[in-house]
């Protein structure tokens, strides 16, 4: 297949070197799994033999073998002044027992004398000799041209040469590797340019290599693969560079994950190669769960997900202006670049001081409420908005607090409960800091009078209002808190400032957020924690929401 290229992830080892970053065995399995599901067909397990983890993980996956992905083990060349046979971390890499290893060399002569301490010639012999071991073995080989750019830049010949060595003994992919990631999109087009030309014209007979998989046995040739880092911000646009020039195979991270800056993110390469210059990586419907895996990859590495990253972000789809609402409502096109199903993610509709009436509506559309424009609650709403944004409460991450407030409007919110007041009160002795919460409320006429203990005053107020609800409310006793956050908004003020607190709740399969404002911390937050129980309630509660929605 001519329009075939080879994904190949790394977020295993080079990902992982991301710093806060840290998986234990349990976190790469389940990752690989996440990669084997998603379709990608060279997933980089780790350096066997450079820590007891990795042995551990490639012995995992032969108990129990992944669905159809390549799993690769990762090595340097032997080192200077010995045989591969007798080097002892490629003992450990065929102790691996992958079909397909990955071996790293040196293209920068200036790392052959300044890192290695040793010759020009000797590197080469250890790239020869290492390759010549591997496949003596049964290995088929992957050969990471590590520092190629920077090395090309300054000793084109030699640098050729080194990978000359590596097709000779060999290799059946040479990937080309801006490891500093200082190289920009028309120099990497150039030099993979450059480079495919030179292959052409070396003489490698073809028993020398062994069939590659991705021509299926037919006449062997040399394939070219990039690995791009993003220190100057372009490792994406680089690889879409190469590929351009014809590598087919592209090495990358899940979210980005890499040392530093981070390496080419497999999340915007995927759909751009294969939905906008139609290269064949994955199927359709793997394709689909790209978002997911994503940020289920960002669970699992306890890194929380950007919300911002293209196509996968939470707000790559994400409409705010009035005008952009508008226009998105008749035709997705003018503000959209791609249909977000495609890659799993989907539209969503903001609210702020910025929204008009489509947003509005469109808000309505998405939480199952059909609204008529010339309906008087429409502008209501939209006011009422306008108002308390004005006041420093925000919308845009607390879409619980804008349905409640909508269904207020439209008389279609169930008065669960009323607050009466609260109370807190604080002590410290020593190391130990404890509060006790008082609250008084009323349910459906009956006045509850309550108090609890936390850890803290807001962790105590939220006790002690479950503790008031849960007899009334048995499905409070499942909901919980996930996120809390202060924001002071006028810091001018000092101890006076406004603060808005926004707070995330869950009830184990979905999760909400809603907003509070005030000068006063606490009040902010017993607003913050009185919706979220409400919105919780009205997830519990459709069948009631119906029945208030039918009485109006």
């Amino acid at each position: 297949m001519t329009n075939r290229l080879w994904i190949y992830d790394t977020t295993l080892r080079d990902g992982a070197q991301c710093e806060g970053l840290c998986l234990s065995l349990e976190d790469k399995l389940r990752i690989a799994r996440q990669l084997d599901s998603l379709g990608i067909p060279f997933i980089e397990g780790g350096w066997p033999g450079a820590n007891p983890k990795d042995v551990q993980f490639f012995w995992r996956l032969k108990e129990q073998p992944l669905t159809q992905a390549e799993v690769v083990a990762f090595c340097s060349t032997r080192r200077p002044g010995t045989t591969a046979a007798n080097d002892e971390m490629l003992q450990a890499i065929l102790s691996a027992g992958t079909r397909w290893v990955t071996l790293f060399g040196k293209s920068w002569d200036l790392h052959v004398i300044e890192s290695l301490k040793t010759t020009l010639e000797e590197n080469l012999a250890m790239i020869r000799d290492t390759i010549e071991y591997l496949r003596s073995q049964g290995r088929r080989v992957i050969y990471d041209a590590e520092h190629w750019f920077d090395g090309y830049k300054h000793n084109r010949d030699y640098a050729i040469k080194t990978l000359e060595v590596a097709a000779a003994a060999g290799a059946e992919w040479l990937v080309l590797c801006d490891t500093n990631g200082g190289t920009l999109p028309h120099e990497v087009s150039q030099v993979v340019r450059d480079v495919a030309e030179i292959i052409e014209t070396w003489d490698i007979s073809e028993s020398e290599i062994h069939p590659p998989l991705i021509n299926g046995g037919r006449k062997s040739q040399i394939h070219l693969g990039i690995h791009t880092h993003n220190d100057s911000g372009v490792a994406v646009a680089n690889a879409l560079a190469a590929v351009r020039e014809g590598v087919t195979m592209v090495q990358g991270t899940i979210n980005g994950y890499g040392e530093r800056c981070g390496n080419a993110d497999l999340c915007s390469l995927i759909p751009n190669v294969q939905l906008k210059l139609g290269y064949d990586c994955i199927q359709d419907e793997q394709l689909v769960r790209l978002t997911q895996v994503s940020r289920s990859i960002s669970e699992i590495v306890n890194l929380a997900p950007d919300d911002h990253a293209p196509f996968v972000g939470l707000s790559a789809f994400a409409h705010k202006g009035g005008i952009h609402v508008s226009a998105v409502e008749k035709n997705p096109l003018t503000y959209e670049h791609l249909e977000p199903e495609k890659i799993g993610n989907r539209r969503r509709i903001l609210i702020s001081d910025q929204a008009g009436l489509s947003n509005v509506l469109a808000k309505a559309r998405a939480f199952g409420i059909e609204l008529d424009r010339k309906n008087p609650a429409c502008r209501q709403i939209l006011e009422k908005l306008k108002d308390l944004e004005s006041q420093g409460y925000q919308f845009e991450g607390a879409e619980a607090s804008f349905e409640l407030l909508m269904r207020e409007a439209l008389e279609q919110r169930p008065p669960w409960f009323e607050i009466k007041g609260f109370q807190v009160h604080c002590d410290k002795v020593g190391e130990d800091c404890t509060a006790l919460a008082t609250v008084k409320l009323s349910v459906n006429g009956t006045n509850i009078l309550e108090a609890a203990e936390g850890n803290g005053p807001v962790s105590a107020l939220d006790a002690a209002l479950r503790k008031a609800l849960v007899n009334f409310y048995p499905a409070i006793a499942h909901f919980y808190l996930t996120d809390y956050k202060v924001r002071i908004l006028d810091s001018g003020a000092g101890t006076s400032a406004k603060t808005r607190v926004l707070l995330e709740s869950s009830n184990r399969q979905q999760r909400w957020t809603t907003v509070g404002v005030s000068t006063n911390i606490l009040d902010a937050s017993c607003q913050a924690v009185v919706e979220g129980l409400e919105y919780g309630l009205l997830l519990e509660n459709q069948e009631a929401i119906a029945l208030v929605c039918r009485v109006h």
